[in-house]
């Protein structure tokens, strides 16, 4: 299936000071897929190398780091003759061989015509534990599930990926029912690269809903597996509330919304867990729109949000019924589908995003988007018959901002505030 991201490792390739490359990112989000089709689209020849209880590759680097015995015995454990420039060489689960994470710094310095790309499950907890890491000596790119526009293409549908990239607003706006049918189904199967490929096959519902529970047993068996027994349970129950977190009409992250009684210092480290796997997105509170958002971070007030969208109906069992049929799933939920769904497109475009809300709670605005020198005040509506009186007034209070509303309305710009449907999210907010 082809993926955005792999722009981007086609830029890594040819940069004249290329170190080697962390591929980080949730799991089942497509890592290896991606690294190995980038190989082969890209390069003569992959030499592969699975880390995970791979004893042989493990008393390689065991010995020292010595970057041209490495190369010479990676030759012969693969049987590819590894070439600057024309082969790529991945480690795939690295997090089971910490010592190959900590050769990157010697591949940088001493070997730096070697294309090395690693990838690995739950590397961002490994990352922030006590694995020694290569700070400044290697490039890190992160992977998230598909976006919209990648499900559309991957269904099927590339001639509306194109459409809507191009941006012709008013042929789009003719298109709008089937645009809007496209994006329920991917309410639904969300962009998780197992569930779409079962959808662009079979189009079976029940397969996809399947393979989304067995990816939501399978991160549940990482808590347990990974994270410390003290942090399990409070991990579970963060997780688990974050549906709810998000139906509530604020959605700000509440800890009594937990248990009663719960505090902060109870489930910090729990939230950071989840954040440290690619799990959950944190989004902070800035009290003001000012450049940059940083400088008026509040740190104690922000949102949480799953990874993706199909695994949110996954784990509140929302029926495929409520979702593929009809207009019930923009309307439902107090919008919490959709403003997640935006936000997991925005997320891979890496720009900072905040939120806001006044301190009585009067004017909300979802997202404000740092793109470039601009600020963007971004209202998620989840149906068409929308108001945006808080956006409004926002307007009224900070006039040099222009404002945007996501909706399924179809296109239009009334001076204060432009007006952008919900499927045209990826190439729209710019």
């Amino acid at each position: 299936m082809k993926r955005n991201i792999l722009d981007e490792l086609i830029k890594w390739k040819e940069k004249p000071n290329r170190k080697p490359l962390i591929l980080n990112g949730a799991r089942q989000v497509g890592k290896t897929y991606i690294l190995q089709e980038f190989g082969r689209l890209c390069y003569d020849n992959v030499a592969y190398l699975n880390c995970d209880r791979n004893d042989i590759l493990r008393n390689i680097f065991a010995h020292d780091y010595d970057t041209a015995r490495i190369i010479r015995s990676i030759s012969a454990l693969t049987g590819i003759h590894i070439e600057p420039d024309k082969t790529l060489i991945i480690f795939d689960e690295i997090q089971e061989n910490p010592i190959i994470l900590n050769s990157l710094k010697y591949f940088c310095e001493n070997a730096p015509e070697y294309n090395i790309a690693v990838a690995g499950s739950l590397l961002g907890i490994s990352l922030h534990g006590n694995v020694s890491f290569p700070v400044g000596k290697v490039d890190m790119i992160k992977m998230y599930p598909m976006t919209f526009d990648e499900f559309l293409t991957a269904t099927g549908h590339e001639q509306l990926t194109e459409l809507l990239r191009c941006g012709e607003k008013e042929i789009i706006d003719t298109l709008s029912l089937r645009l809007t049918d496209c994006l329920r189904q991917y309410y639904f199967v969300g962009g998780m690269p197992a569930a779409v490929r079962e959808y662009a096959e079979s189009e079976n519902l029940q397969t996809v809903r399947a393979i989304q529970q067995q990816i939501l047993f399978d991160y549940r068996r990482d808590f347990s597996k990974h994270a410390p027994t003290a942090e399990v349970p409070r991990i579970n129950m963060v997780w688990d509330s974050i549906p709810a977190q998000l139906a509530k009409e604020n959605r700000k992250f509440i800890y009594g919304a937990i248990r009663k009684g719960a505090r902060a210092s109870e489930f910090e480290m729990a939230i950071q867990w989840l954040l440290d796997a690619g799990l959950v997105y944190r989004v902070h509170r800035a009290t003001c729109p000012v450049m940059p958002l940083k400088f008026y971070e509040e740190l104690s007030t922000f949102k949480l949000f799953m990874l993706d969208v199909g695994l949110m109906g996954a784990m509140t069992d929302t029926p495929a019924e409520a979702i593929i049929i009809g207009d019930n799933i923009f309307r439902e939920y107090k919008g919490a589908f959709t403003e997640l769904f935006v936000y997991t497109q925005l997320v891979p475009q890496n720009r900072p995003i905040y939120y806001f809300s006044s301190n009585d709670s009067r004017v909300e605005i979802d997202f404000l988007i740092q793109n470039g020198t601009e600020i963007i005040p971004v209202e998620v509506k989840a149906e068409v018959n929308v108001k945006s009186k808080s956006l409004r007034t926002y307007i009224e209070k900070h006039p040099t901002l222009k404002g945007m509303r996501l909706s399924m309305l179809p296109h239009s710009d009334q001076g204060w505030m432009k007006n952008i449907p919900l499927y045209c999210v990826n190439f729209g907010v710019r």
